[in-house]
């Protein structure tokens, strides 16, 4: 701990509240502490901001409750070096939970390195992740619409779904906006079909033959469907124009990302926008790893580990490297895919699914913070990696009564 003093504070942050203490840490002694409460709006954060001013703190350690710490840390990070700490490392006993006493247990646990400090970007960082975050919740919201469209048209006996591929591909919504404008005759809709579509017309006409059954009011809510798809789809696009013009400054880290297996543009822009564009806050892959969540955990008591399971990080970027995993093994010939089938015999798909997460997120280390290019060797093999493979071929068969001898011995000879 740092022998000079210096003055620290400790928030115990609430919805429309926030217990502020002030000590000096670093001497010798029991901290004293100044306590103050404050509201959370506009100018009473200020007014806490220029208390924290006068009274010469530099460094404050708050909690992260909710989404409240947020306007906290926004208006104290251009004068106070800022630490978020996980709520649950820095719990109370049953009973003795008090604002000003949480707010101090926080300084005293900061101090004594006994918090868990939850990794904050930059405010431009920060409005990166909430384009892309925007960006993902809407396509969730996406196919939430994709399976409600497609329940609706089941209910309303149109039996489209078992024509065509997707139900929002060119054909499909040519026929749906038709139906929702009133058309009742199935031989015209039929028509509307893309010449490229597999299905015949009769095929198209029998599946929707029940469409001069639809009452109004239904075709009302078929034509919202279809206007909440096309508003999602514009704003869709809109971020994603906006968040390729936030990165531009970044293109070589998106497109060095974007050549590993499972990955692409758009995956490697959600990567950045979690990590950085150089992964600078993590001193090692390894570090990464347990950031997000996709190395083995470790739950050893009296020498014995109980659980390997991986701990809980950074959900974003579990869901994007579980999702270019599973994209990743199916890339013929790739090195990736050659690991999955070496795993998955003994590990199981599901666990050898997260052990190519956890590779893949090496890999994403490896790129920003190196700024290395991605290679992929595929099925050839290094000397060390051939040598290593016949040495033990060798062994193998002269446990089982063979005399091998060598080429080199073959020639010397």
């Amino acid at each position: 701990m740092n022998s000079e003093s210096y003055r620290i504070a400790g928030i115990d942050v609430h919805k429309e509240m926030l217990a502020v203490v002030v000590a000096d840490v670093g001497g010798i002694g029991e901290y004293r502490f100044q306590r103050r409460k404050f509201g959370t709006t506009d100018s009473q954060l200020k007014e806490m901001a220029e208390w924290l001013r006068s009274e010469g703190v530099e460094e404050a350690v708050m909690e992260s409750t909710a989404q409240y710490w947020k306007p906290v840390w926004r208006q104290l990070e251009p004068q106070c070096e800022l630490h978020l700490a996980q709520a649950k490392s820095n719990r109370a006993p049953r009973g003795r939970k008090q604002d000003y006493q949480d707010a101090e247990r926080l300084v005293r646990r900061h101090v004594a390195g006994e918090l868990i400090l939850s990794f904050v970007p930059d405010a431009e960082q920060r409005l990166w992740r909430i384009l892309s975050r925007t960006r993902q919740q809407l396509t969730r919201d996406r196919i939430r619409l994709y399976n409600q469209l497609e329940s609706f048209l089941e209910d309303a006996r149109l039996k489209l779904g078992i024509c065509v591929t997707d139900l929002l591909g060119v054909s499909s919504l040519r026929m749906l906006r038709r139906i929702a404008d009133g058309e009742t005759d199935p031989a015209q809709l039929a028509k509307l079909a893309d010449a490229n579509l597999k299905a015949s017309q009769g095929k198209l006409i029998d599946a929707l033959r029940a469409v001069d059954s639809l009452k109004p009011l239904q075709r009302h809510v078929l034509k919202m469907f279809l206007e909440r798809m096309d508003l999602i789809d514009t704003q869709i696009k809109s971020l994603q124009q906006e968040l390729s013009v936030a990165l531009s400054e970044h293109q070589d880290a998106v497109m060095r990302l974007a050549k590993i297996p499972g990955l692409g543009p758009d995956s490697a822009q959600q990567i950045i926008a979690e990590v950085g564009p150089e992964a600078g806050t993590f001193p090692a892959a390894e570090n990464l790893a347990s950031w997000v969540g996709v190395c083995p955990g470790r739950e050893e008591s009296a020498e014995v580990s109980k659980s390997n399971r991986s701990p809980k990080g950074n959900c974003a970027m579990r869901r994007l490297l579980n999702q270019a995993a599973n994209a990743a093994i199916k890339t013929k010939g790739s090195w990736l895919q050659i690991q999955y089938r070496r795993l998955v015999v003994r590990l199981g798909h599901k666990q050898a699914i997260w052990a190519i997460a956890h590779r893949l997120c090496t890999l994403v280390w490896i790129i920003l913070h190196r700024k290395e290019e991605y290679i992929e060797y595929g099925q050839e093999r290094s000397k060390q990696a051939l040598k290593l493979r016949t040495t033990r071929q060798l062994r193998e068969l002269r446990a089982l009564g063979y005399q091998i001898i060598p080429p080199i011995a073959i020639q010397l000879a």
